[in-house]
C-alpha cells in the first residue's frame, strides 16, 4: 500500500484527513505534539484503522529529514499533505518580528521543506499527489496579516510544483478552508454562543464546513478522479470568497424574489 505522510494530523482536519486517507494509503501521521498524536491515533486505531505516527517539528530541517527517512521506511510515499497551519499575529499594528517569523516558518516554509525532504519519494512513483491546506486568507483579507502571506506564498507554491514536476507525474493543489468548526471553534462557541451565527453573517451558503468536509475534498485532489486536475486552489469556505457582504435587508425575504 503506498504511503501518505499527512502533517499537522493530531488536529481535527489532520485526524479526518487521516481517516479518509487509510482506505487507500498507509498513513504516515506527522505532529509536534506527541501527547495529542498518540491520542489521535488511538481512537483511530479503536475504528480499525492501521496508522503509523512520527513526530516532527516541520519547522527544524533536521527533524523533517529524519520524519521523511521514517516514512520512507513504510513504503513508497506518493501523496504529501502539508496540513501543520497556527495563526500568531492579527493585526499589522500587533504583529511583532517573533509573530512574523513563526508564521512564515510554519505556514510557508514548512510546507516546502516538508515537499523537498520527500521529493525524490513524491518524483519516484509516477502518480504523485501534494495537497497543501492554505486558507481562504491566502486569497483575501480577514485579518493575520503574516499568516495569510505565508498561505498566499503556499498557494504560489503549489503552482511552481504543478509546473515543475508535472513531468514526473507529480500533481499539486490546494485547499483552502474558510472558517471550520473545529474544536478550537467550539471551544469559543462555548464561551460565545453566537460565534457561529456571527461568522456566518459573512457567508453566502449558511452551513460551515466540519472538518470531514476538509478531507473530502482532499481525498478527491489525490484520487484518480482527479488525475488531470493540478495547479488549482480549491476553497471549502461556504462561497465567502465569491463575496462576503451580506444581503441587504430588503433581499432577503423569500417573498422579494416571487414573480
Amino acid at each position: 500500500m503506498p504511503v501518505a505522510v499527512v502533517t499537522g494530523a493530531a488536529g481535527d482536519i489532520g485526524i479526518a484527513i487521516t481517516r479518509h486517507l487509510t482506505a487507500t494509503h498507509h498513513v504516515a501521521a506527522v505532529d509536534i505534539d506527541a501527547k495529542a498524536l498518540s491520542a489521535a491515533i488511538s481512537d483511530l486505531e479503536a475504528d480499525g484503522l492501521t496508522v503509523t505516527a512520527i513526530r516532527c517539528d516541520v519547522t527544524d530541517t533536521e527533524d523533517v529529514a529524519r520524519m521523511a527517512a521514517s516514512a520512507a521506511e513504510l513504503g513508497s510515499v506518493s501523496v504529501l499533505i502539508n496540513n501543520a497551519g497556527a495563526a500568531r499575529g492579527l493585526t499589522l499594528h500587533s504583529m511583532t518580528p517573533g509573530d512574523l517569523s513563526a508564521d512564515l516558518a510554519l505556514n510557508l516554509e514548512a510546507a516546502l521543506t516538508c515537499f523537498k525532504a520527500l521529493e525524490q519519494e513524491l518524483t519516484r512513483c509516477g502518480n504523485g499527489a501534494v495537497v497543501n491546506i492554505v486558507s481562504v486568507n491566502g486569497l483575501g483579507t480577514f485579518g493575520h496579516p503574516a499568516y495569510s502571506a505565508a498561505k498566499a506564498g503556499l498557494i504560489h507554491a503549489t503552482r511552481a510544483i504543478a509546473v515543475e514536476y508535472g513531468k514526473y507525474g507529480l500533481r499539486a493543489n490546494a485547499v483552502a478552508p474558510g472558517t471550520v468548526k473545529t474544536r478550537a471553534w467550539k471551544d469559543r462557541a462555548a464561551a460565545n454562543p453566537k460565534v457561529f451565527e456571527e461568522a456566518l453573517h459573512q457567508y453566502p451558503f449558511k452551513k460551515l464546513p466540519e472538518p470531514d468536509d476538509i478531507a473530502a475534498a482532499v481525498d478527491f485532489l489525490v484520487g484518480p478522479a482527479a488525475r488531470c486536475i493540478t495547479g488549482i486552489c480549491l476553497p471549502v469556505d461556504s462561497g465567502l470568497t465569491a463575496g462576503t457582504t451580506a444581503l441587504p435587508r430588503t433581499f432577503t425575504q423569500s417573498s422579494d424574489f416571487d414573480g
